[in-house]
């Protein structure tokens, strides 16, 4: 059996242990990045596809007669044509899970940040404004401190509430809001008690119809004039161009992303300017300690394995 994994540069695989992957097929094309136009050959003979971004659309999959399986080096399944593949009577296997303990920690490292401001002090340090100061210390940024005030969290899955322990931990209050699927659930609160209430907002919801855009003008004005958004979830679920205009007029005390609509995103989109205060972006990469990759990876061995047994 041939495997192919069409982007490894996204699991920086030199850093993990590989054994078990090596083992599941007898031959392996580990190949760093596929180009669209690169694919059809790519797949042509393989038994087994690995890809974590790569399309694989109807005549890709069509294309490539050998193909038995099909595994997502993720959780997200959007890039792959999943009606075809059923026609086609080939599995589609992703990974869930994996992430929980990654992102839940940068999530509130994103918040603390955005709380206590160390990133623009840091700054300054470096640009030599602390060996300026007349005082001791320098206070041109507001801290707050986050113990005693609420932390809401808009979907209340695994990593929701993994957000939500250490949010506690620190002292916070949560609210959660209500789930979009209409289904009631005790201790959840109306969206719009939790827009006005909390102090830092953070974004685990998935990315469907209901939620896209879920953060738009009308979300930003009924947020406190003080409060933090912070998403790591999915780039789509915000407006970016009203986000930018509230950072600029002050409408919200600042937001931290791990995700933009456009990944990665051209050097003019308007979240990358360099005149928002107080936003934090880091390239989608909430996910990527190595112990999150090497659960990831060994959850795409073990479906290999299933599939096969």
């Amino acid at each position: 059996m041939r495997g192919v994994f069409l982007d490894t540069l996204t699991m920086k695989l030199e850093e993990l242990d590989t054994s078990a992957l090596e083992n599941a097929v007898d031959q392996w094309d580990l190949l760093d990045t596929t180009a669209p136009d690169q694919t059809a050959e790519r797949i042509k003979n393989a038994d087994v596809v690995i890809t974590n971004k790569v399309v694989l659309d109807r005549s890709l999959i069509e294309g490539a007669p050998n193909l038995k399986l099909i595994c997502v080096c993720a959780t997200g399944t959007n890039n792959i044509d999943l009606d075809a593949a059923a026609e086609n009577n080939i599995p589609v296997k992703n990974v869930t899970g994996y992430t929980g303990t990654s992102l839940a920690q940068h999530t509130i490292a994103l918040l603390l940040a955005l709380a206590t401001r160390w990133h623009q002090y840091s700054e300054d340090v470096k640009n030599g404004r602390w060996s300026q100061s007349p005082v001791f210390c320098r206070l041109d940024y507001p801290v707050m401190e986050l113990a005693g005030k609420k932390l809401g969290i808009i979907g209340y899955g695994d990593l929701g509430q993994k957000v939500a322990t250490l949010g506690e931990a620190l002292g916070m209050e949560v609210l959660v809001a209500e789930s979009f699927t209409g289904e009631s659930k005790p201790g959840r609160v109306p969206l719009t008690q939790l827009l006005a209430e909390s102090d830092a907002i953070s974004l685990h919801c998935p990315l469907t119809k209901e939620t896209e855009q879920l953060v738009d003008e009308g979300f930003l004005a009924a947020m406190k004039d003080s409060a933090f958004l912070i998403n790591t979830a999915r780039g789509g679920l915000v407006d970016e161009a009203a986000l930018v205009a509230a950072l600029k007029n002050g409408m919200i005390g600042g937001a931290a992303l791990d995700v933009l609509s456009v990944e990665p995103p051209p050097a003019d989109h308007p979240l990358l300017a360099n005149d928002i205060p107080n936003l934090i972006i880091t390239p989608h990469n909430a996910w990527i300690s190595r112990e999150s990759r090497q659960r990831l990876l060994d959850g795409v061995v073990d479906n290999i394995r299933q599939v096969f047994a």
